[in-house]
């Protein structure tokens, strides 16, 4: 079953869109990136879920291809203002990776391959309301744009859906991570325009 994202609900034209404030339509993918992109051979590349000390879960990369997949169909809002409808991308939803994992820890930290970190409430990850992602537009995801597997969190600004994902550290409490120590926002809803940690 498709998941269709706040404001996209089928082709329109570009008079008919409905962006969040502030943002403006490209049809390209631009490509922003903290640091360098690092490139991960599969059979080193591993997700794993901990609580901050233990493991609770790992997956190599032929554990992770065997789990359920989906097509989600969503739009994309960059806290540098611009927005692309209505991409494809396929990828396991978080309802799965996290279906058999008893925590009453509330908040989540990402670290990617290259050691970008991103924050996010667990509550903003469940429900059909975030994936990892391996796939756009029908090919394998490209390194640039954060293959082989990146964190897609629709509803958010697209910093929060850190590029080369390998790790889900379950908090206590919530703690910013690389570019919100750096003064962007620590939550990153583009329909409130909390691009900034002053706004």
């Amino acid at each position: 079953m498709a998941v269709i994202s706040r404001g996209f609900s089928g082709r329109r034209g570009l008079a008919d869109a409905k962006l969040p404030p502030g943002q403006y339509l490209t049809t390209d993918f631009p490509v922003l990136s903290a640091g360098p992109t690092p490139h991960i051979s599969l059979d080193r590349w591993e997700f794993t879920i901990n609580d901050g000390s233990n493991p609770l879960k790992r997956w190599d990369w032929k554990a992770f291809r065997e789990l359920p997949a989906e097509t989600i169909t969503v739009d994309l809002h960059c806290v540098t203002r611009w927005s692309k409808l209505g991409t494809s991308w396929e990828g396991v939803s978080f309802d799965v990776l996290l279906a058999d994992v008893r925590t009453d820890l509330p908040y989540a930290m990402f670290r990617s391959y290259g050691d970008y970190t991103t924050n996010l409430p667990l509550k903003d990850i469940l429900n059909h309301q975030a994936w990892l992602v391996f796939k756009y537009d029908g090919a394998d995801l490209a390194p640039e744009h954060g293959g082989p597997l990146r964190l897609l969190v629709p509803h958010l600004y697209l910093w929060k859906s850190a590029k080369w994902v390998k790790e889900l550290s379950l908090m206590p409490h919530d703690k910013p991570g690389f570019w919100e120590s750096l003064g962007y926002h620590i939550y990153g809803d583009p329909w409130r325009e909390q691009r900034y940690s002053d706004e």
